[in-house]
């Protein structure tokens, strides 16, 4: 017996899980610097944030889980000049600045990135409207 998969519509992203080496350290790296809402921790080895309506958990090494594996998180951004002034301003020291990737028909898609205390890679990412 086979079932139809729900429409694409109705999934959504509820959570990223994120292996870190130390979980008080990104805590505060992804709350303080990056801006994120701290929503709760559960024990010293797991806490969560908010980013953007899905939670974000980090949490320490298990089983073939290790810091800084091979995934970006972008982080979309209204206006990336200014979300890179403050994140700066902050303490994250970025890998370039920010600049335009693609000029989309209705929209210019701009970039920058960054990394976090376990080395993952980060990104800003801004879709500036054409005018």
């Amino acid at each position: 017996m086979s079932t139809l998969a729900p429409p694409s519509s109705a999934i959504t992203l509820g959570q990223v899980a994120l292996t870190v080496s130390d979980v008080e350290r990104s805590t505060a790296f992804y709350r303080d610097k990056v801006g994120l809402r701290f929503l709760f921790a559960a024990g010293p080895t797991l806490a969560f944030l908010d980013l953007g309506g899905v939670r974000l958990m980090l949490s320490t090494p298990e089983g073939a889980f290790t810091p800084g594996g091979s995934m970006v998180l972008y982080l979309k951004v209204p206006d990336i000049s200014a979300s890179y002034d403050a994140m700066r301003g902050r303490g994250v020291a970025f890998i370039d600045e920010p600049h335009l990737i693609a000029r989309m028909p209705d929209h210019d898609l701009w970039m920058t990135f960054f990394r976090d205390p376990d080395q993952h890679t980060l990104a800003l990412m801004c879709e500036r409207p054409k005018a």
